[in-house]
C-alpha cells in the first residue's frame, strides 16, 4: 500500500485498455486501492479479457466491450467517472511499418475521442505515452524536455496522441496529466516484448536465443512500479499539463539483458543476433535511460523493485504459463 491509494478510496475510474499488460496490472492496484473500476476492453468476437479475467466476479469492476475509435462508445464510457487513465493502444513498433494508418486511428483518434470526453464530462485524464517519442537519446539521462524524435510510425502516432491530449489542457482547462513509461516488464507481458521473448525461448529448452541488435540498451521498469507510478501521477494536481517519465534511472544493453536472463533460467544458451529481427536502418533507438527526478518531486513515486529481483518474479511467473497441451505462453 503507497499513499497514493488513499486517494482512490470510493471513486469511480476508467481504465482504457484494461485488460493488457500494463492496464490489468494498474485495474489490480486501484481495486486495492479501493476504487470502483470501469474497465474499457477491445471488442473481440470470441470474447477474450486477457488478465482482466481474474477481477470479473468483483462487483466493483464493470466491462465495458468496445473500441476507442468509436467517439460514441467512448463519450458513454467517460459519463458518470472521476478519472480516466487511457493506457488503449497499438503497441507494437514492427507492425507499425506495416500498417501506419491503423496507429494513427487508434493512437491518435482514439485519444482524441478520450480527452474530448473528458472535456465534456469534466474528468480528469491521465494518459498513457511512452519513452520511444524521445528516439535515440541525444543526452542521457533522458528528461522530459529532450527533443521528441518520430523514428517510427508507432513513436510518431504517440507524439501526436501527447500533443492532442495536452493541448485540451492548455485549450480548454482539461485536467490532463501523461505518463510516460521506460521499458515496462513484468508477467502477462506479451512476447511482442523482449523479455518475454527472451524467456519463452528459454522456457522451451532452446540453445539459441535469437533477437535483433544486442547494442542498444533499456532502462527497464517492473510493472506494479509502472502502475503506482500512474496512480501517483493520477492524485498529483502538480502533474497537469506534464508529461512526466517513469523509468528507473538504470539501463542494461539487450546483449547483457539476455546474459542476465539465462543466468536466472539456470538454462545453457547463447544470444546470436538475427539480421532479420532488426529495426529498419534509422529507426533503432540506441539508447533509453530516463530521469525520473521530475517524477519524484511533483509525486513522490519512486521505483522499488531492482531489475535483478525483477527478472526474477517474471520467470517464476512464466514457469507456471504451461498450457494443458505442454505448449508454454507467456
Amino acid at each position: 500500500m503507497t499513499p497514493h491509494h488513499d486517494a482512490y478510496a470510493g471513486r469511480t475510474v476508467l481504465v482504457t485498455g484494461a485488460e493488457g499488460f500494463i492496464g490489468s496490472t494498474l485495474v489490480d492496484e486501484l481495486l486495492a486501492a479501493g476504487a470502483h473500476v470501469r474497465a474499457l476492453c477491445h471488442y473481440k468476437p470470441y470474447g477474450t479479457l486477457g488478465f482482466l479475467a481474474n477481477v470479473l466476479d468483483d462487483p466493483r469492476v464493470e466491462v465495458v466491450s468496445g473500441d476507442v475509435r468509436d467517439g460514441h462508445l467512448v463519450d458513454r464510457c467517460v459519463e458518470g467517472v472521476d478519472l480516466v487513465f487511457h493506457l488503449a493502444a497499438l503497441i507494437g513498433i514492427p507492425y507499425s511499418y506495416e500498417a501506419p494508418d491503423s496507429y494513427v486511428q487508434t493512437n491518435v483518434v482514439g485519444t482524441h475521442n478520450v480527452v474530448a470526453a473528458c472535456r465534456r464530462h469534466g474528468a480528469r485524464m491521465v494518459h498513457t505515452s511512452t519513452s520511444e517519442v524521445y528516439g535515440s537519446a541525444r543526452a542521457v539521462p533522458i528528461d522530459e524536455q529532450h527533443v521528441l524524435q518520430p523514428q517510427s510510425p508507432y513513436s510518431a502516432s504517440k507524439i501526436a496522441a501527447d500533443a492532442i491530449a495536452l493541448s485540451y489542457f492548455h485549450s480548454f482547462d482539461t485536467p490532463v496529466a501523461v505518463c510516460r513509461p521506460f521499458n515496462t516488464y513484468g508477467p502477462r507481458q506479451s512476447t511482442r516484448a523482449v523479455i518475454p521473448a527472451i524467456l519463452a525461448q528459454l522456457r522451451t529448452g532452446t540453445t539459441e536465443i535469437r533477437l535483433g541488435s544486442l547494442t542498444p540498451t533499456r532502462d527497464f521498469t517492473y510493472v506494479t512500479d509502472t502502475a503506482l507510478g500512474f496512480l501517483a501521477v493520477g492524485a498529483s494536481d502538480a502533474a497537469l499539463g506534464r508529461a512526466v517519465n517513469l523509468g528507473t534511472g538504470t539501463e542494461i544493453s539487450i546483449g547483457d539483458l539476455a546474459e542476465t536472463l539465462i543466468d536466472i533460467s539456470g538454462q545453457e544458451a547463447r544470444v546470436v543476433s538475427d539480421d532479420s529481427r532488426r529495426r529498419p536502418d534509422g529507426s533503432e533507438v540506441d539508447r533509453l535511460l530516463s530521469d525520473n527526478t521530475l517524477a519524484r518531486e511533483l509525486t513522490g513515486w519512486a521505483p522499488t523493485v531492482s531489475l535483478t529481483d525483477g527478472l526474477e518474479r517474471t520467470w517464476r511467473w512464466v514457469l507456471s504459463r504451461e498450457r494443458e497441451d505442454g505448449r508454454y505462453v507467456v
